[in-house]
């Protein structure tokens, strides 16, 4: 497995580099302290796994870089590694693309959990936000959040994406939109245009009772058993690759 480091922060790239590194046996871990390097190592290899980003760069915004990678290279798993904790951020993080949302001042622990649920397929977002109120809802109306409180084994989490009413099209883009792509990226992967793409975004997230790209990424990561939700997103994005 590759890695790609990004912070401009030296010790905590040590620091970093030692955790990620017992991950497992073969783990290749490359650093970049600014955003430009980053660019300089992707362009040279593109073959990263994986990359820890954090938001506050020396050169860059790092949202503007989440932003571009996610762009630039849609198959790389992005986890923010980042000293904000604020719901704000995470959400915005998590609605360009990121697969994940790590504060700095978490455990180690924690760490690895959640990189160990992004390398399974999963969506790893901190407990603090996983435990907040959703916003409010007009009277009666029920949000998917709701729909997936409770423990749900891997079998009955798949069976429930299954059975929402969504077409098979609507199917491989919420697919797509749970591996972070943009309306651009998914509309090019099912060879449809940016404006049918965005119809088929909105009906799915009006089924899942969402008002953002976001939220319905939150609802499915609400789920308890991430690989068996991967290996329904994986089934449904193989399925609408164009030939």
């Amino acid at each position: 497995m590759n890695v790609l480091l990004i912070d401009d922060h030296p010790l905590i790239l040590v620091a970093l580099r030692t955790l990620v590194q017992d991950l497992g046996e073969r783990v290749d871990v490359v650093a970049a302290t600014t955003a430009r390097q980053a660019r300089e190592i992707l362009a040279a290899n593109a073959d990263f796994d994986i990359a820890l980003l954090d938001l506050q760069l020396g050169d860059d915004d790092g949202f503007d870089l989440l932003i571009e990678l996610r762009s630039t290279c849609p198959t790389l798993s992005i986890v923010v590694v980042a000293a904000s904790e604020h719901r704000d951020d995470v959400m915005r993080a998590i609605d360009l693309g990121a697969m994940g949302f790590v504060p700095k001042c978490a455990a180690n622990a924690l760490l690895m959990d959640a990189l160990r649920m992004v390398m399974s397929g999963g969506i790893y977002l901190p407990p603090s936000v996983m435990r907040s109120p959703s916003q409010p809802r007009p009277q009666g109306q029920n949000g998917a959040r709701g729909m997936w409180d409770g423990a749900l084994d891997g079998e009955r989490a798949a069976a429930t994406l299954e059975t929402l009413a969504l077409t098979p099209r609507q199917k491989q883009v919420l697919a797509l939109l749970l591996r972070g792509q943009s309306n651009k990226l998914i509309a090019r992967a099912l060879n449809l245009s940016v404006e049918t793409i965005k119809d088929h975004v909105a009906a799915v997230l009006r089924t899942l009772k969402v008002s953002s790209r976001t939220q319905a990424v939150l609802a499915v990561s609400q789920m308890a058993n991430p690989a068996a939700v991967s290996g329904w997103r994986d089934r449904q994005a193989s399925a609408g690759r164009p030939v």
